[in-house]
């Protein structure tokens, strides 16, 4: 088991998903904002595990900017950055990147890597952590 390290600025934690065709929600194969907000989430939730050893909880977003579409069928990168760290609180930068798309104009199934990928969604929010434990006496 891996202890949990310092809540150091500037720690990062990116995961990547491809996102399923049965969470499109409007035309043009569209995923909803609240897509990005609950893959938010899941980043926020290793970053309090990896730096206090537990899943902490989310107490706000602020700045959310949805800049362009996230849709059905992309490969997306989720990245969450501390940039503040308090004595329960964490404040972390949140981005969505689209890196891989599909291309149905080349085929059925054709698909591309986008270089460079296209931010889809940043964000800042906060999560809190439990009080760390008292020393033992």
């Amino acid at each position: 088991m891996t202890a949990p390290t310092a809540a150091t600025v500037g720690l990062t934690v990116t995961h990547r998903r491809y996102v399923p065709y049965s969470h499109a929600h409007y035309a043009g194969n569209l995923v909803d904002g609240a897509y990005s907000l609950a893959a938010f989430g899941d980043v926020a939730t290793e970053m309090c595990i990896r730096t206090d050893g537990d899943e902490g909880l989310f107490a706000s977003y602020s700045d959310v900017q949805f800049k362009a579409p996230v849709r059905a069928g992309d490969v997306i990168e989720i990245e969450a950055r501390l940039v503040r760290a308090g004595t329960r609180s964490r404040e972390l930068e949140f981005e969505v990147r689209v890196v891989g798309r599909g291309t149905p104009e080349r085929g059925e199934s054709a698909a591309e890597i986008l270089d460079p990928p296209v931010v889809a969604t940043t964000a800042r929010g906060v999560v809190v952590v439990p009080a760390p434990a008292a020393p033992a006496s």
